[in-house]
């Protein structure tokens, strides 16, 4: 893997985690990563997801031979998101999006 960054991922503080985590709990997989892999066009749908709810759960398939770490470290890079948590074969993804409807988008709280 190279160093270049395909975009800025997004850091995160402990609180601000803790508060995804809370938010992410109720939430199910909305993409599931399969026997192909890591594709580009798997990586378009997870972008895609990320638009529209910024915060999601991707799960990889029993029949995936995709390595739960190596997914941690390469789909935050690819789609400039976080990596809130990975828990299992379950990673929990942020990534703003400041043209989402206000009262849609997540806030964290300051103070």
């Amino acid at each position: 893997m190279s160093d270049e960054n395909l975009g800025p991922a997004q850091e995160l503080t402990i609180k601000q985690k803790k508060y995804l985590k809370g938010l992410a709990h109720p939430l199910s997989p909305v993409v599931k990563i399969g026997k192909e892999g890591l594709t580009e066009g798997l990586l378009g749908t997870i972008e895609t997801e990320l638009l529209h709810h910024e915060l999601i759960k991707v799960k990889i398939g029993n029949n995936s031979d995709v390595k739960k770490t190596e997914a941690a470290q390469l789909i935050p890079d690819q789609t400039s998101s976080a990596l809130v948590q990975l828990i299992g074969k379950t990673l929990i993804l942020y990534k703003a999006n400041p043209k989402r409807q206000k009262d849609k988008r997540i806030i964290f709280k300051t103070g």
